[in-house]
């Protein structure tokens, strides 16, 4: 798995500078995009883990992390979709799975709006209910804040995003506290009713076991809006954090699900 070529690659565009980590030099695109105000390197292991099993992943950061850069006044869910697919043209140059990692899975969805001919498949992976119990959003403000207490951001990355027995200390660090306006804007245009059960790829409904995000209940929300169209899969001993809980069970998840795709 180490020693699967791995590159950076910077893209310019219109003044903006989106910075595309490259795991793989060939085979079938697959771009990951990672959770509300965290960066793509929560997918180390698992990008390596589907560059070794033949895909070319893409790992473009988000406009503000890494070194990309571009306005983030007016920014929209069309505006990042639009960054991901300019990174899958000028890279991949053909059509992509589209793998989205909570807030990811928004921008995954919107890219399947509105550039349907780019998309091969949406995997959402860790995606909330469509209405989540209440509290979670109080966690994520308390866990990605450096300035709180190190014992206090723990205790909520337990309670929001790690399961029993996983260690959440390594997401102590990796978050953009300085963006969350500008994301939770971008986040509500357009609204979920536009996006949420619409289609055009075919969808891998990727859950942690124990995400307190998705409750057991609405395992099927998804497959029941969107039909035969979406896969549910369910990863153990995982959370909303499950690309860094379990890496190896997120990409062999995804690989399988990959190869059942039309070409």
């Amino acid at each position: 798995m180490g020693n699967t070529p791995r590159h950076t690659a910077l893209l310019q565009r219109e003044g903006q500078r989106i910075e595309v980590v490259v795991d793989g030099e060939r085979g079938t695109p697959l771009v990951m995009l990672p959770s509300s105000l965290r960066d793509a390197r929560d997918f180390d292991l698992a990008a390596q883990q589907l560059a070794a099993a033949g895909f070319q992943v893409l790992r473009p950061a988000p406009r503000g992390m890494g070194a990309s850069t571009g306005p983030l006044e007016g920014l929209t869910l069309h505006t990042l979709a639009d960054d991901v697919v300019f990174a899958v043209q000028q890279i991949a140059r053909a059509p992509a799975i589209l793998v989205g990692h909570a807030f990811g899975h928004f921008v995954a969805r919107v890219a399947d709006l509105d550039h349907p001919q780019w998309v091969r498949g949406v995997a959402v992976v860790g995606a909330a209910a469509r209405s989540f119990p209440p509290g979670m959003a109080e966690s994520l403000a308390i866990a990605s804040d450096p300035a709180q207490a190190d014992e206090e951001r723990l205790r909520h990355l337990r309670r929001a995003f790690f399961a029993p027995g996983n260690d959440p200390s390594s997401w102590l660090d990796g978050w953009y506290p300085e963006l969350r306006a500008a994301y939770r804007a971008a986040g509500a245009v357009p609204d979920k009713s536009v996006w949420w059960p619409v289609h055009h790829a075919p969808l891998l409904d990727l859950q942690g076991a124990d995400d307190p995000w998705r409750p057991p209940a609405t395992r099927d929300e998804l497959r029941q809006a969107l039909g035969d169209a979406v896969t549910v899969r369910v990863i153990q001993q995982a959370s909303h954090a499950l690309v860094v809980e379990q890496p190896a069970a997120v990409a062999q998840a995804i690989a399988e699900w990959a190869a059942t795709l039309p070409r």
